[in-house]
């Protein structure tokens, strides 16, 4: 992807935490990010950071370190930003979503038994629609009148008992967890399992809903994480104690 127009915030910033004495490397351990996505934004490499939102917190952070105002700086990286995130979001969505060698298999079990029922459901209902088509044989005419006959009693009622089927769990085996996260605006998310398998790693756009399950512990990083909902086996979890510079790091067990 090319890089983004420059607007000189990058060199602006770069000036201001050289006459403060500050390294890229002192600016990274205050603010907590990393050293490599500060020098991307002093050179306005905004295609090598994750995406608009969190490119605008990097810079209201940097600007407010360095005692500058930080709104004008926003404002004119503005329209830069949805520029160039209008690539990315298409490339990123090109990309395949990365899944677990358990997951591809839990997913052909789970298509393999659907193809199963599917079949037996349209081999009933071919043997239904044949019961209902075929002509049915008149009946024969009584040869000779028969005897009346008494009624035959009736066989004691027998009480009908519905019997429930067992509720199957919400996770598909013992020690396995479920994560959904709904998204109102466009956001960054990456989940990792207790194996630190990647599960997720991408930007999703507003709207969207994922789901993972695995293994815990699970460590969580949400872009823009105040429009972002997250239901860890059916019970919310608030990321307000986990936010900061609107992106949120938790772990959860």
């Amino acid at each position: 992807m090319m890089q983004a127009a420059g607007t000189g915030i990058g060199g602006e910033l770069a000036r201001a935490r050289e006459a403060r004495g500050l390294a890229l490397a002192d600016v990274a351990q205050q603010l907590k990010f990393a050293a490599r996505q500060l020098e991307a934004l002093e050179q306005e490499r905004f295609d090598l950071l994750p995406g608009g939102t969190f490119a605008r917190g990097m810079v209201r952070s940097y600007a407010r370190l360095l005692k500058l105002d930080p709104e004008p700086l926003v404002s004119r990286i503005g329209g830069t930003l949805d520029a160039s995130n209008t690539g990315r979001l298409a490339e990123r969505y090109r990309e395949p979503v990365p899944f677990s060698d358990s997951a591809r298999r839990s997913t052909l079990i789970y298509l393999g038994l659907s193809l199963l029922v599917l079949a037996a459901v349209g081999a009933l209902a071919y043997e239904w629609a044949r019961e209902r088509a075929a002509p049915r044989k008149p009946a024969a005419a009584p040869v000779a009148k028969a005897k009346p006959r008494p009624p035959a009693p009736r066989p004691p009622a027998v009480e009908e008992k519905k019997i429930e089927a067992p509720r199957t769990p919400a996770t598909s085996s013992p020690g396995v967890h479920r994560i959904v996260l709904r998204l109102e605006r466009e956001a960054w998310i990456e989940v990792k399992d207790g194996a630190e398998r990647l599960l997720i790693s991408s930007l999703n756009a507003a709207g969207t809903e994922r789901v993972v399950q695995g293994r815990p512990p699970f460590s969580l990083v949400i872009g823009n994480a105040q429009y972002v909902s997250v239901i860890y086996d059916g019970k919310p979890v608030d990321l307000q104690p986990y936010v900061k510079v609107e992106v949120a790091r938790l772990t959860l067990q």
